[in-house]
């Protein structure tokens, strides 16, 4: 009789331990501090790079994406030439805009400097902004803005023949996706833009 009870107690005791281990794990993975996975991005399928010439109604040409529409420009501050390159599929929108300087260093300078007042507005959430210059297969000189952060517009230029034309570009996209999962996209359209640049001619100088 006396062993039986010494058996039950041991299971007892045995059942006792088990259960407060239990609730201590239980207890512990309760206040681990929980790690979020990373966020996936859906797929971005690019189609491979195809041109076509520009509508010939402006008085510059350049050879832009197949998967792009031109669409005038219909804000209130518009000007003839003024056009949007917009890619349907990306929620992409290249805005040009187009000044014919006529021959004056003045215009010339203040177009410049209105391009470089307008790419710096980004600098309060640009991580980086890298200019360079490059010269055209037509002569040209360009300047490239790359941006870099959760900026409206990701890669903006002006190209001139520093005397009768001056084009101006910006990349932007109609959605609120960050910028890191557009990265794809983005470079997309970059190689567009600077097929653009090395297709531009000014109409008057062909």
């Amino acid at each position: 009789m006396l062993l039986l009870k010494k058996n039950n107690i041991t299971k007892l005791a045995k059942l006792q331990v088990w259960l407060w281990l239990g609730l201590a794990a239980a207890v512990a993975a309760c206040s681990a501090e929980y790690t979020p996975k990373p966020k996936g991005y859906n797929r971005i399928d690019l189609p491979p790079a195809a041109y076509q010439p520009l509508p010939d109604q402006h008085p510059y040409t350049f050879e832009y994406s197949k998967y792009a529409k031109i669409r005038p420009d219909s804000s209130g501050i518009a000007q003839p030439h003024w056009i949007n390159i917009i890619y349907p599929s990306l929620g992409a929108n290249v805005q040009l805009t187009y000044k014919s300087i006529g021959h004056s260093d003045k215009m010339l300078n203040d177009l410049i400097e209105d391009s470089r007042k307008l790419t710096s507005k980004h600098q309060i959430k640009a991580y980086s902004i890298e200019e360079s210059e490059i010269k055209t297969p037509a002569g040209d000189i360009a300047s490239v803005f790359e941006l870099t952060g959760e900026v409206p517009s990701q890669f903006q230029f002006y190209v001139t023949d520093s005397t009768e034309h001056f084009l101006r570009g910006a990349l932007y996209f109609k959605t609120a996706t960050a910028n890191d999962s557009l990265a794809p996209v983005i470079e997309y359209v970059k190689k567009d833009i600077v097929h653009l640049l090395n297709t531009l001619e000014w109409k008057d100088k062909q």
